[in-house]
């Protein structure tokens, strides 16, 4: 059972709050996905996908809605780590909050 440790705080629009789960601390964050971020080294169709990516979609479900394969989102989502420096979705999710324009 989850047992709430911590109540939801803001910062800049950015939701923290801890949970405890079975023994460990989890920390959950929630970031607004039309905010501005630096994604300028990237190309649009990049940029369309980091954020889809925010948004927590698949690259399954990136594909649908962009009309393209699972293959070519695939290697979209590759070349978005590259350019950014960074290895998985959660780090993404790190990078935009270091990285957010205010």
């Amino acid at each position: 059972m989850a047992k709430k440790e911590r109540p939801e705080s803001s910062a800049g629009g950015v939701f923290f709050s801890e949970l405890q789960v079975g023994g460990e601390r989890l920390a959950i964050i929630s970031l607004p996905v039309d905010a501005s971020y630096d994604f300028s080294s990237l190309t649009p169709a990049e940029r369309a996908v980091a954020r889809a990516l925010l948004k927590g979609q698949s690259n399954s479900a990136i594909a649908t809605t962009r009309g393209s394969s699972e293959r070519t989102v695939g290697n979209q989502v590759a070349s978005v780590f590259r350019k950014l420096g960074i290895a998985s979705r959660s780090e993404l999710a790190a990078w935009v909050i270091i990285n957010r324009e205010t």
